[in-house]
């Protein structure tokens, strides 16, 4: 009589393998629309800013403090929550930072103190932190392995369309309403996405390699509303994997890419928050006035949404570190060549939207790298520290450009030294190695021989 045998399939590998379900794409689509949230409120907090001011007679340093607050808020909760992603699960932590968003939102058309509002400014950064790693994992668990780095593309795309779509909307409420018309918006729209999320299954990826209680029949679950057959037992994994701890992205065989990963993000970091920051005010010195240098603003947005999608399309054909250093060093020449514009608002506007196309395209590049070069048990973790960090690089930009131009350094000069940033990058990211983003594949094989 012959023997028979019976494989267990690992759910890593039918959902690497498999087209991808409606389900999956569904997924994808949520986390664009959760990093939309981050694009929005960054710009939201700049066209509230000047009602605040107003109405509450603060000067512009106490101002400032208010506005950074949020960054240092996105910063911890990125490199914390991140790590918390990991631990308890994407979908909880999504949730969680959510509900902050929404309270900090909500909560900050109630205030009526400096101190009350820089509370609510941190704990609205704070979630967002945590959302933008979770994000990032989760479009890269419901993706299949072809698609991989396109829907990890897609989710950071979000933000720029999130600024654009921001800034249209927040234009048409401050015209009949006061600033924190802004803020009941904002928390409205991050509120509905907590029903969607709710309605998310946990990533399939996190739930094997952690194995929780009942992750066999939530895995399940989710493979058959994914439409795949359902799995007779877990694979194993090492206890270690099981069981890892937030600094696994600081041991012996993760720490290069970890440490390379961060420095690459916050450097590149610099040079974008350097356009970003700093292109209003350089167009209104050029004697336009305050509302042609948004538009100005909008098309660099409109070009990094563009310069992503691009980005995202030619990873699925060229390698993408290479495509990822190759936006950097062009990032760096249109910032240059920006720096030397005319005062002409035509040749501001395209230079400004080439320069958004290339920086933003090496941001949803890096997200992309992010995904690829953590493995499960510390991708959320690793993308909140390597996030957490480049939020110095944000902080830092403005600040470090501003003393050059009180230097006397020309804008031709500060562009040129601005733009390093992006080719220190690129010389930190030549030094990273990728491996291919393959889950293991653990077979279960019993054999009844007679």
């Amino acid at each position: 009589m012959r023997g028979t045998i019976q494989v267990n399939t690992d759910p890593r590998e039918t959902l690497s393998s498999a087209p991808m379900s409606r389900l999956q794409i569904l997924a994808v689509a949520i986390t664009v629309g959760l990093t939309a949230l981050d694009g929005f409120d960054v710009l939201s907090i700049s066209f509230a800013s000047p009602g605040i001011a107003a109405e509450w007679g603060i000067d512009r340093a106490a101002l400032g403090i208010v506005l950074s607050m949020e960054l240092i808020g996105m910063a911890l909760g990125s490199i914390v929550l991140g790590g918390v992603a990991d631990r308890i699960g994407r979908r909880p932590t999504m949730l969680g930072c959510l509900v902050l968003m929404t309270a900090g939102m909500f909560m900050v058309t109630t205030v009526k103190q400096i101190p009350a509002l820089e509370v609510w400014r941190f704990t609205t950064g704070l979630g967002i932190g945590g959302l933008l790693a979770a994000s990032n994992a989760v479009a890269a668990e419901f993706a299949n392995l072809r698609r991989r780095n396109f829907c990890v593309s897609l989710m950071a795309i979000g933000y720029p369309l999130g600024a654009v779509a921001g800034g249209l909307i927040v234009a048409l409420l401050l015209r009949a309403h006061d600033w924190r018309s802004v803020f009941y918006f904002g928390a409205a729209i991050t509120a509905a996405f907590i029903p969607m999320v709710l309605l998310m299954p946990e990533s399939v990826h996190w739930l094997t390699e952690k194995q929780p209680a009942g992750s066999l029949e939530r895995i399940n679950r989710a493979l058959t509303r994914m439409g795949h057959a359902a799995i007779s037992a877990l694979p194993t994994i090492p206890v270690q994997l099981r069981a890892g701890s937030v600094g696994g992205i600081f041991a012996p065989g993760l720490i290069m890419t970890t440490v390379l990963c961060a420095v690459a993000y916050f450097f590149h970091i610099m040079t974008f928050y350097f356009m970003l920051k700093w292109v209003p005010k350089i167009v209104v010195d050029m004697h336009f006035p305050a509302s042609a240098a948004a538009g100005v603003l909008v098309w660099a947005n409109v070009g990094g949404a563009l310069g992503g999608t691009a980005v995202g399309l030619l990873t699925q054909r060229v390698g993408l570190k290479q495509v990822t250093i190759g936006a950097m060093l062009l990032s760096a020449g249109m910032v240059i060549l920006f720096g030397r514009s005319a005062p002409d608002l035509t040749e501001l506007s395209l230079l400004c939207a080439a320069a958004g196309f290339f920086t933003n395209g090496v941001i949803i590049g890096l997200y992309a790298i992010f995904a690829q070069a953590f493995p499960t048990h510390v991708r959320a973790g690793g993308t909140g520290f390597a996030i957490g960090l480049g939020r110095g690089g944000s902080v830092l930009a403005p600040i470090t450009a501003g003393f050059l131009f009180k230097w006397g350094y020309p804008l031709p000069t500060v562009a040129v030294y601005m733009a390093m940033g992006s080719l220190i990058a690129a010389g930190v990211l030549a030094l990273l190695k990728l491996k291919p983003d393959q889950p293991a594949s653990i077979t279960l094989l019993s054999s009844a021989r007679s």
